[in-house]
């Protein structure tokens, strides 16, 4: 039986090197904008929901139930967020890099192939799909409640909320093009200047009635949840708001580091959040009708308006970060074979991780507005927030298990007595959040199940392609022998012929021979490989084999979260032998016409939903980067 680590393992390749102080605390500062922008954000309408779902039907306030609903705030911040996450989650890096998708590689190259591995791939993707439904919620949500403090201001205010907060949020999309890199090192001190501001109001109104600290008992969580039945589901699943974004910690594990982000939420989030929250319960205690919004209600009058700004900044900040959480996962899914190939531009040319994906930004734009105008309140929308982050949370704790069990080489034992009271907990706060589908729920799992079955579509019918594809190829080796009975004509240069099959003579080869009745000087099987880790070292990055006078096969290997680039990839290669000149190269591509079949594999509505994504991908030229005027680009129709 392996041995049972009597510690946790090491932790992502950035944090054991050797930083200076100032580089730490810039991290640390830098994490605070971007990681903690959705659960820091929560004070804003976590607390009022939580507690009018405590209330009943009736409305009426009681001491108990502000008392329970604070001791399950405190406690799911610690249980979910600082033991789950930031403590055991954030020390199962891949290759450096966190994440829903990072932890699905790692888990399934520990498990090999077979049933389990493809168990992982579905939970990885409905954990993927669900997240889609949290990048749009947030956003509708949290600068909903921000632009309600308005409605505390001034009243007659009420009615342009809806309207400014879809101006703001059509401008947010609209500025995605041109990136995030100049704006982005305002983020660290705004959302430090809200902390303190939450902190502050907090422990104002706390010292009014210290009382409020007997929440930190967790007994008068308990009792509330098993004395109130059914309403102390339900005010369970309003209380997951208070831990919304607790997955970023663990996605943004890659940019900061785990002990920047650790410090943070341990010395800083954290405290400001539940003296927040606290300062909130007592000024219920001293009044009631508070519940109404008792956030906003928390501030004085002088300071409202500032408040809104510093409150709408702050969401703002926390909608960029889910929706840059978007490209960067729906990157991942592209090359993990998930999604369809999609146009993805650079915004910045220092920081890799600075992507805009314009058909996701229009997609997710057209979402969220649709989602402001049904609901029209954050106490509406909150039913629909919770399904979609229990539903990835639970899916990361299933995994991290395997993780820990496969990876970590802990014991099947010591591995289910660590991490299955989480999955317990994320059970609990699922079942309750699904009593919210009526009301909203319903939401993300619509989203989540057409995004699930697109990815299971194109997975499947990429894979059918493939098989169809080869089946109509020869071995490379075979046509090399042939080619060297009847040379056919040579023209200089250096043509590269992408296929996805090393082994295999690619299509746009056989087509070029078959029309052009020629072949060139060097000739060259290019195919790319798509690691389950996250980024492949420049050493790593080009294999290279001689297989006739006149051809090579040459293999690129990328990580998952990286995007392939064949030029750059390839001068690589010439730094370790090939004379690789881009001027006199020409790259042939197949470009394949998909039409449906009578004998497909799928049903025929899954046909023409595969050939719709095909029909729509980014064209391989632009997404490996290549050259325009060095492609040549062969049609060929194929069946699936």
């Amino acid at each position: 039986m392996p041995q049972v680590h009597s510690e946790l393992p090491a932790a992502n390749s950035a944090d054991t090197e050797t930083r200076s102080p100032s580089t730490f605390w810039a991290l640390t500062l830098g994490s605070m904008g971007v990681v903690f922008g959705d659960i820091g954000t929560s004070p804003l309408y976590a607390f009022r929901v939580a507690l009018q779902a405590a209330s009943g039907p009736d409305g009426v306030v009681t001491r108990s139930s502000v008392l329970g609903v604070l001791s399950l705030i405190l406690w799911a911040l610690i249980l979910v967020v600082t033991c789950k996450y930031v403590l055991i989650l954030l020390r199962a890096d891949n290759k450096g890099e966190g994440g829903t998708l990072s932890l699905m590689a790692l888990a399934q190259r520990a498990l090999g192939q077979g049933q389990v591995r493809i168990v992982m791939l579905i939970l990885g993707m409905i954990a993927a799909a669900l997240f889609y439904g949290d990048a749009l919620i947030t956003p509708a949500i949290s600068v909903l409640s921000a632009v309600e403090g308005l409605e505390i201001a001034a009243p007659q205010l009420q009615k342009y909320v809806v309207p400014l907060t879809v101006l703001i949020l059509v401008a947010l999309f609209a500025v995605q093009s041109r990136g995030t890199a100049r704006v982005a090192t305002f983020f660290g001190p705004v959302m430090t200047l809200w902390f303190l501001v939450l902190a502050g109001f907090g422990l104002a109104h706390i010292a009014d009635d210290p009382s409020v600290l007997a929440a930190l008992n967790p007994a008068h969580a308990v009792s509330f949840v098993f004395s109130h039945g059914y309403i102390g589901l339900v005010t369970l699943g309003a209380v997951f708001l208070a831990v919304t974004g607790a997955e970023a910690l663990y996605a943004d594990l890659g940019h900061f580091g785990r002990k920047p982000i650790q410090t943070a939420w341990l010395f800083f989030v954290l405290p400001a959040l539940v003296i927040n929250y606290f300062g909130q319960g007592a000024l219920v205690f001293a009044d009631p009708t508070a519940i109404e919004n008792p956030f906003y209600r928390m501030v004085p009058s002088w300071a409202l308006y500032p408040m809104i700004a510093l409150a709408t900044a702050a969401t703002i900040i926390a909608s960029q970060a889910v929706i840059t959480g978007a490209f960067s996962l729906t990157n991942q899914a592209v090359q993990l074979g998930l999604l369809p190939r999609l146009q993805i531009r650079r915004t910045s040319a220092t920081q890799a991780g600075q992507i805009y994906i314009p058909r996701i930004n229009g997609l997710l734009l057209v979402g969220v507005l649709l989602l402001v105008l049904m609901f029209r309140s954050s106490n509406a929308l909150a039913s629909a927030y919770g399904v979609a982050v229990t539903g990835t949370m639970l899916v990361d704790g299933l995994m991290g298990f395997t993780v820990i069990w496969r990876v970590w080489n802990w014991s099947l034992g010591a591995a289910l007595a660590l991490m299955m009271p989480f999955v317990l907990i994320d059970i609990t706060f699922l079942v309750a959040n699904l009593l919210k589908v009526p009301q909203g729920g319903w939401v993300p799992l619509l989203i989540g199940g057409c995004l699930v079955t697109v990815m299971l579509t194109w997975r499947k019918g990429a894979r059918i392609l493939a098989q169809k594809t080869r089946r109509l190829e020869m071995p490379v080796e075979e046509l090399i022998k042939m080619l060297e009975k009847n040379p056919p004509p040579r023209v200089p240069g250096t043509a590269v012929f992408l296929t996805a099959a090393p082994d295999s003579a690619p299509t746009a080869l056989l087509h070029s021979l078959k029309h052009y009745k020629v072949l060139h000087e060097n000739n060259v099987i290019l195919t790319i490989v798509v690691e389950s880790f996250p980024r492949v070292p420049a050493q790593d990055r080009v294999v290279m084999e001689r297989i006739g006078d006149h051809f090579m096969r040459v293999i690129l290997h990328f990580g998952f979260m990286e995007s392939p680039n064949i030029p750059k990839a390839l001068a690589i290669a010439r730094k370790v032998g090939w004379s690789f000149d881009i001027m006199s190269t020409s790259f042939f591509l197949s470009r394949r016409v998909v039409r449906p079949d009578a004998r497909s594999g799928m049903p025929g509505w899954q046909d023409k939903l595969f050939i719709f994504l095909a029909q729509n991908a980014d064209d391989a030229s632009s997404y490996f980067q290549l050259p325009t005027d060095r492609v040549v680009e062969i049609g060929t129709q194929v069946t699936v």
